[in-house]
């Protein structure tokens, strides 16, 4: 009965916030670089923010510091949503919150090196998920497998973390779907969704290989992965600005180049992401890393083929 009032709840106040995006006019106009044509309201993906808020006030405050870390990200994000924010103050609130959620994992007690280099690796894991939000249900559905995942090794193999907290975000992700996974899409995510859902995930993530000591539970997120870094080498060898917006993401050119459904692609995705983590819970113990390489190696190829054979079909 508490989830389904809890669920009901953040339906709720998934419209509320839909009544002041249109009143306070927080709207996504097309571009030029946009997968979508017409006008929609953005920053629905407030609610994984409500949604973890949601187990934080429900569940004795656990996990305070990660819980005032995402404040951080969600409050700046929300404003850039609204009005842009300058670089270096959006870094300053996503390096805040990244110290917090360090503090929250324990791992202050490492050298600064390794402190440094964890802070690179998480920072570019949250923007790299904020840049493969482009078409409807793509960071809703892939985000919906990797809670999926997490929440079965967590009940199933490894307890890291507390269920209820995957569950209730797990909610939230849900009723974002419902107004977003669909061909004319209600809503979007917005930055303050797709951060919010990125660090979330990177919490959950670092909480697994910290329990496990094993790195190559970094697989629950590859496809993505591959995507983003290929992305940026790409460009880069574009000699193009990779801080500026642009659609040369492979799913981007799935759903512009190729006009294939908005939802058929991040189905694809998802489906693509779920069977390779199957794969890796069904691979022994000691092969985690050799199943993460051999992956990456798959997956890189099957973009480079995709590059040669259809990024001609690029409009810019």
């Amino acid at each position: 009965m508490s989830y389904i009032f809890l669920f009901l709840a953040l339906v709720v106040i998934e419209l509320l916030y839909f009544k002041i995006a249109d009143k306070y006019n927080i709207i996504d106009r097309p571009n030029e670089r946009s997968s979508h044509t017409r006008i929609t309201l953005r920053g629905g993906g407030i609610i994984f923010y409500f949604g973890a808020l949601a187990y934080f006030l429900t569940n004795q405050f656990e996990y305070p510091w990660f819980m005032l870390a995402l404040t951080l990200v969600a409050f700046i994000s929300f404003v850039d949503d609204v009005k842009s924010v300058k670089q270096g103050i959006r870094l300053l609130f996503h390096f805040s919150a990244m110290a917090l959620m360090f503090g929250q994992w324990g791992l202050f007690s490492l050298g600064w090196g390794w402190l440094l280099l964890a802070l690179v690796v998480c920072t570019g894991i949250i923007n790299a998920y904020n840049f493969m939000d482009g078409i409807n249900g793509i960071t809703g559905g892939y985000s919906l497998v990797v809670l999926a995942a997490l929440a079965y090794v967590d009940e199933v193999l490894v307890p890291f973390v507390e269920a209820d907290l995957i569950y209730t975000v797990m909610m939230a992700v849900v009723v974002f779907c419902f107004f977003n996974f669909r061909r004319k899409a209600r809503c979007f995510a917005g930055d303050v969704g797709s951060v919010s859902i990125a660090f979330i995930l990177l919490f959950l993530l670092g909480k697994l290989v910290i329990e496990t000591g094993d790195l190559s539970w970094i697989v629950l997120l590859v496809v993505y992965g591959v995507d983003s870094v290929l992305t940026i080498i790409h460009r880069l060898m574009l000699h193009e600005n990779i801080g500026l917006p642009h659609r040369k993401h492979l799913y981007q050119l799935m759903a512009n180049e190729l006009k294939i459904p908005h939802v058929m692609v991040s189905l694809i995705y998802m489906a693509v992401q779920g069977a390779i983590i199957i794969g890796y819970l069904l691979c022994p113990s000691d092969g985690g890393y050799w199943y993460l390489l051999v992956i990456i190696i798959l997956l890189s190829a099957v973009y480079v083929w995709f590059m040669k054979r259809f990024f001609k079909l690029h409009k810019g």
